[in-house]
């Protein structure tokens, strides 16, 4: 984004993200990003330690589907916009409305109702 930027590109192409990280969600709030995906990490980690629970003590996972003869569950990921940050990843706990609002984003935080 920075050379970007620099090059004062316009108009600004949609700039999308992956795993939801703090500067992606910071720049969500500030428009220069438009989106990133969110997989709920608490979600995948209590499920993977169910299953491992379950295959060391010899059974099959449950709630699980045959992928190519292995035990999977598919998660459905979700798209983090500027309109529904507070309700994904602040709701979830995996960021904190003073996390993200940091002094160089709180006019933008304020502007998008994230408080």
């Amino acid at each position: 984004m920075a050379a970007l930027k620099a090059a004062n590109v316009e108009p600004w192409p949609v700039i999308i993200g992956q795993d939801a990280e703090l500067t992606g969600i910071q720049r969500i709030v500030s428009g220069d990003q438009f989106m990133t995906i969110y997989k709920a990490i608490k979600t995948e980690a209590e499920l993977a330690a169910k299953f491992a629970d379950q295959l060391a003590r010899g059974e099959s996972p449950t709630d699980s589907t045959d992928v190519d003869g292995v035990p999977t569950k598919l998660l459905t990921p979700v798209v983090v916009t500027r309109e529904n940050i507070m309700d994904t990843v602040v709701k979830d706990g995996f960021y904190t409305v003073e996390q993200i609002c940091t002094a160089e984003y709180a006019d933008a935080c304020a502007a998008a109702d994230i408080k």
